[in-house]
Order: C-alpha cells, then structure tokens, then sequence
C-alpha cells in the first residue's frame, strides 16, 4: 500500500521525457550507462523477472503448489 500510494503521489509530468533521461548505476567495480527506456527494457525488467522465476522456482521446489495461474492470473 505505501508503494502504491508513492506512485500516486507522484505527478504524472514527472515521467515526462523518461525513456531519454539519462540512468547510471555505480558499483564497486563500475558503472553501467543507460538511456531510460534501455534501463528498463534491458536492465530492470530483466532482473525483475529473473528474481519473480526465481522465487516461483524455490517455491515449488519446496513443496509449494503454485502453478501458472497464480502468477498469470485468470484471463478477464
């Protein structure tokens, strides 16, 4: 709920002109330089998925009975 309200509080104007803004993440070891919508498409949502089949995985791994649905949802 506090993320949701976060997103909300933030003016839509904000995200104006994103997908060309400039994105750099630091390491200890470097940096990685991104546009935004780069950032996104070949950085964010990669991990985020990689992390949700992760999860999925060590669930039913462990006995957990979660299947496609659960993530995909019912179709509408």
């Amino acid at each position: 709920a506090l993320s949701i309200a976060f997103i909300e509080s933030v003016p839509r104007e904000a995200f104006a002109g994103a997908e060309d803004r400039d994105v750099v993440l630091k390491f200890p070891n470097g940096q990685f330089d991104f546009k935004g919508a780069g950032y996104l498409t070949g950085f964010a949502l990669p991990n985020f998925y990689f992390h949700v089949t992760t999860a999925y995985a060590l669930l039913r791994a462990a006995g957990v009975e979660i299947g496609k649905r659960d993530y995909m949802g019912v179709p509408a």
